[in-house]
Order: structure tokens, then sequence, then C-alpha cells
């Protein structure tokens, strides 16, 4: 997983992607597709512990923090604009991605999508509940990863937040009561400033499970398959981490399973979801890599 955390020079460019809904128009087959075809056998029901935590209050939070992060980002003077190449190239590919996203989650119909560019070397991306992605700059440049690659992480990154692991994760901190100061606030004082901001906090530290990762491979495989991006890519874009990881691993792995496992995994998955890819108009190759 990918996770939104503070680092030395956050980036963030406020940008929402428009006219998502009259391009999911134009795939009446999406929906009903997914029924029968894909990952969807792979992955079980939603937690009930997520129903613990309101689900409008969980994005609130999460736009609330977002919000201060680019704050922060402005007075490090670390905005990425938004005709950066790579802004734009990270933008391109999550138009053609959200389409998809609302059969996994039918309130992603009315999420305000965000796409962002973080200025740190760090090898690190995120998606927050209600669509707020962020890429780091690292990540694109020090992997040089192709656009179907992006697509691999970015389709994992909304499968975290389409698949509610993080509203999850907040059931179940309640529920056990760890953390009893979240958890009166979540049933005691909602909508309140402190209330947002103490969850807004949380966001920041929550850790996924394993199954929570190796769900969102699995969705967001085939997320970027339905977009047109080659599933495929997900095995080169894991021989690239598990390169990178020598030494100390990256963010980006902490709470991964392991490299070889994850391989195997898309490798075992791929036929359900190349069909998908076959059937897929494909993306134009407008922007790379940024330079190494």
């Amino acid at each position: 997983m990918v996770r939104a955390r503070h680092c030395g020079c956050p980036l963030h460019a406020r940008r929402r992607v428009a006219g998502w809904l009259a391009a999911g128009s134009l795939l009446p087959g999406a929906v009903l597709a997914q029924d029968e075809e894909g990952v969807r056998g792979e992955v079980g029901r939603t937690s009930r512990m997520a129903k613990l935590v309101p689900a409008e209050q969980v994005e609130r939070a999460a736009q609330q923090q977002y919000l201060q992060l680019q704050r922060e980002a402005s007075s490090k003077r670390a905005l990425a604009p938004a005709d950066h190449p790579q802004v734009q190239r990270l933008r391109a590919i999550a138009d053609r991605i959200i389409p998809f996203a609302p059969p996994w989650n039918d309130r992603a119909t009315q999420w305000k999508w965000e796409v962002n560019l973080i200025g740190s070397s760090q090898l690190n991306a995120f998606c927050m509940p209600g669509g707020k992605i962020a890429f780091y700059y690292g990540i694109l440049q020090r992997l040089q990863l192709t656009d179907d690659e992006v697509a691999m992480i970015m389709g994992h990154e909304m499968a975290h937040a389409l698949r509610e692991h993080a509203r999850e994760r907040m059931g179940k901190t309640a529920a056990t009561g760890i953390g009893l100061e979240i958890g009166a606030a979540l049933f005691g004082l909602k909508g309140t400033g402190r209330t947002l901001a103490d969850m807004g906090a949380q966001l920041l530290t929550l850790r996924f499970s394993r199954e929570d990762e190796s769900e969102a491979d699995l969705v967001g495989l085939e997320l970027a398959a339905r977009a047109g991006y080659n599933p495929a890519s997900g095995v080169t874009l894991w021989q690239k981490m598990m390169k990178a990881s020598e030494g100390a691993p990256p963010e980006f792995m902490s709470t991964h399973p392991s490299g070889d496992s994850r391989i195997e995994d898309i490798q075992r998955v791929l036929p359900k979801v190349d069909p998908l890819y076959a059937r897929a108009p494909k993306p134009p190759k407008v922007f790379g890599p940024p330079a190494a």
C-alpha cells in the first residue's frame, strides 16, 4: 500500500477530474460486465467493521487533511504546476481509470477526485478516501515507470479507497477500544472540527493489512486493465520495486506482501483480466517517465 504521510516537501496541486461521469456514460458495459468477469470472485465483501464509521465523515476528514497537506506544500513553494508534464500524465491516466470505479463503490459517483504530484524523492503514492490521489515524484523518476506501470499503482491505491480499507481500520480501532478518543469522537461528536482533525491524523498513520494489500492489487489490476493498461506490467512494476528495495524497503513496500508472492498472485489472475485489456481502447502515449 502507499499511504499519505508527512514528508520533507509534500507537493499537492489541487485538481478535480471533470467530466468522468460523462465518460462513464459512454461505457454502458462497464458495470454489467464486472458482475461476470474480472476479479470479482476473488474479492470478499466489505467488512462490517467499516459500517461502524460513517463514510461521509471519513471522506470529510480526508478532504480536510488533504487541504492541510496542500497548505503545507504552498508554504514550502513545492506545488507542482498544473502544466507540469508529469501532472498532466497522472491526470490523463486517472481520467481513464475513474469511470470504472463506481461498480466497486457507488459512493465514487459523488467523490470529487483530485490528482496531485508531491515533490519528494520517496517511492510513494496514495489515494485517500473520497478519491484524493497523489504520487511522489521519486516513484516516477527513480523507477522510470511506464504509463502501464503508473496505472497499476494508481489502480491499487484507488482500490484501497473504493474498498474502504481505511474506514474498516477505523471501525476496528473504535470497536476494540484502541484509541478511545477517536471512538468517542466518531459516536458522540459528529461533524466537529476536532473530530475531523483527529480522523484526518489517523488517516496518516493507518497501516493496512496484508489482506487489504492483496485485495487492492487484484481490484487495481482490473481497474487498470479495463482502462486499457496492460495488466502484465504489474509484473515488471514489482520487479522494479524489488530491485529498488535492496537494503531498506521503500515506503511503498512497507506493509505489502513480498514481491515474489505479489508477482505470483498477479500472474495467477492475468487470465481473468487479459480479456478486459484486449477489448479496451488503448490510451495514447503522450508523456513518458521523467528524466532519470
